[in-house]
């Protein structure tokens, strides 16, 4: 496997991988990263479709790229997915992906055409004071010292950031400013969480500083994940062959290692609640997703807060990793993420407005109307001054095509479970979705008089406790998440957000998208290039530009710096004079 970029080899169709007709396929879990494995597998390693089998837990696949109707509870959506136009492996596999919406298109037209023609903004990124605008207008707010932190982090080697959290580098100049207040939200960082990871998303999504405050970098598609993104992956493998396997738990993978070569040689399952043992030859190919932020999810109602009685490291995609790992060191050290559920949990809510008492609301902090089937918040709004650091988003609707024409179905979550909410004086953890619908109102403003009344009879809401939702942001160090594909593997990978590549950035469709077409691409030495990470922080005019948006206005001379830095300055800005540099400075508003 290899990297490349420009379009010579990304509209490149590779020549069949040698001997591919004899191998066949084992991708445990049927999440984002195994189906997209697997149609790697058929687009590129020719692989016929009914030697390829996907072992999966549940009853149905999607993994964390969920959205479904129960029977009992209605619309469940245990969270939400930002693209962006820059995931190259996504959209390499999504323009191969038949719509199941549009004859003749591709899930990337598709997807193209929705996003041009109804492109994603915010008009209101964060509210205060119960339902008022916070302002933060674009504006990142951060001082001298804060930014100077931000390029530091920026410009330090990944070795010097294993095991240093957020909190070793920054301070609470940096925390009180816009610029923290959008991140954290947008991508769910807390203090205790890597710096690593931080640094990482800094450099992979510089290009986009100046769409963080009102979400213009990002992209939605039309429905939920699962019905615009999953099912047209599932029916295009289906068509091609390919056997699915439902209410399969693969408990372990046994390894025969020796000689500098490791091989997977068997895979103990409990299929249907019997032990099943399947033998397995160098040509079998394996594909593991380990471990899972969704694992142990648990549901709530109206009526009751969702259960949290989770113990570290319990799980079954957990314990199967485990299994794994104890055979090898290079099969990483699962405990480094799933053993400290308070500082890898929060919770997430899914609200179905009943009638259209809500929506006058949520047409006031979206200064949209939200029946019109486009862009409604534009990403999440989220609530400055709540304890619990609420947000919430409603994407456009219909969000499910069973949804009725008079409902919305908002997503709501919260970082901080533990503490209590400002008008449901509990921990969000312990509140019912009533509750939760009660502390979402307030913060729209309703009059506290009708909040009860609105809550019980104008909506329905699942709350969903997530006790490993950020795992994969804890700090880390090299060999905690394994290699796609460990030195010496004969026929084994990683796939998905806890396996390992470089520059890429975990918790993105992306991620897992890659480690799997990395994965694929491997095992059958397909002879095509994976197209690189987006090399947007090694382009001047996006550093300039983002360095220019991150000042909010300011000039570089307007920056108080040591005497002797300002008279370097000045001869430097000097000698820049009309050269491309002085052009550049000029061109995005630095001089």
């Amino acid at each position: 496997m290899y990297y490349s970029n420009g379009n010579y080899e990304a509209f490149a169709r590779p020549e069949k991988p040698k001997n591919v007709e004899r191998k066949s396929a084992y991708l445990v879990g049927s999440g984002l990263a195994s189906l997209a494995a697997a149609c790697f597998l058929v687009r590129d390693g020719q692989m016929k479709g009914e030697h390829i089998h996907v072992l999966e837990e549940m009853s149905l696949p999607g993994g964390a790229c969920d959205g479904i109707k129960d029977a009992q509870k209605g619309f469940i959506i245990r969270g939400g997915r930002e693209m962006e136009n820059h995931f190259e492996c996504l959209w390499d596999l999504f323009r191969s992906i038949p719509s199941i919406e549009t004859e003749g298109l591709s899930v990337l037209d598709e997807f193209y055409r929705l996003n041009k023609h109804d492109p994603n903004y915010s008009l209101m990124r964060a509210s205060v004071n119960r339902g008022e605008d916070a302002h933060t207008d674009g504006k990142f707010t951060l001082s001298e010292k804060a930014s100077m932190q931000i390029v530091k982090l920026f410009m330090t080697r990944d070795e010097d950031l294993y095991d240093i959290t957020i909190d070793d580098v920054f301070d609470e100049e940096f925390y009180a400013s816009n610029f923290w207040l959008y991140w954290q939200t947008m991508f769910a960082f807390e203090k205790w969480h890597s710096a690593l990871e931080m640094k990482l998303y800094l450099q992979r999504f510089i290009h986009h500083i100046g769409g963080l405050p009102d979400f213009s970098a990002l992209k939605f598609t039309k429905y939920n994940q699962y019905e615009s993104l999953i099912l047209p992956m599932v029916k295009f493998l289906e068509a091609h062959g390919v056997h699915f396997q439902y209410n399969t738990r693969v408990t372990n993978v046994i390894f025969d290692i020796r000689d500098g070569k490791k091989t997977a040689k068997q895979l103990i399952c409990i299929h249907n609640g019997k032990e099943e043992t399947i033998d397995l030859i160098e040509d079998d190919l394996v594909f593991v997703t380990n471990g899972s932020c969704t694992e142990n999810s648990t549901l709530g109602d109206d009526d009751h807060a969702p259960v949290m009685n989770t113990q570290p490291g319990e799980g079954g995609c957990w314990q199967l990793w485990k299994n794994i790992a104890a055979q090898d060191p290079s099969f990483g050290r699962p405990e480094k993420f799933c053993t400290n559920i308070p500082a890898t949990n929060w919770e997430s809510a899914t609200v179905t407005t009943l009638d259209h008492r809500i929506p006058r609301y949520i047409e006031k902090m979206s200064k949209r109307d939200p029946f019109s089937g486009k862009v409604v918040t534009g990403g999440i709004i989220t609530v400055k001054d709540s304890s619990w650091l609420m947000s919430y988003t409603i994407n456009r609707q219909p969000h499910f095509k069973e949804q009725p024409k008079d409902q919305l179905v908002v997503w709501i979550y919260g970082l901080y479970t533990d503490a209590p909410g400002d008008f449901v004086k509990k921990p969000m953890k312990e509140c019912t979705g009533r509750e939760i619908v009660e502390e979402w109102l307030y913060h729209m403003g309703v009059p506290e008089a009708e909040i009860l009344e609105l809550a019980t009879t104008g909506a329905h809401c699942i709350p969903c406790m997530m006790p490993y939702i950020t795992a994969f942001f804890m700090p880390r160090t090299e060999g905690d998440r394994p290699k796609v594909v460990p030195e010496g593997s004969v026929n084994f990978a990683f796939i998905g957000q806890f396996a390992d590549t470089v520059r890429d950035t975990v918790f993105t469709t992306e991620y897992s998208v890659r480690t799997a077409m990395e994965a694929v691409y491997t095992l059958l030495d397909v002879d095509r290039g994976v197209p690189e990470v987006f090399a947007s922080c090694y382009d001047v005019r996006v550093l300039l530009d983002s360095t220019a948006k991150m000042l909010d206005g300011k000039k570089l001379t307007d920056l108080k710096l040591p005497f002797i830095t300002k008279l370097v300055e000045k001869q430097l800005l000097k000698k820049a004079s009309g050269t491309i540099i002085g052009e550049l400075l000029e061109r995005y508003k630095l001089i």
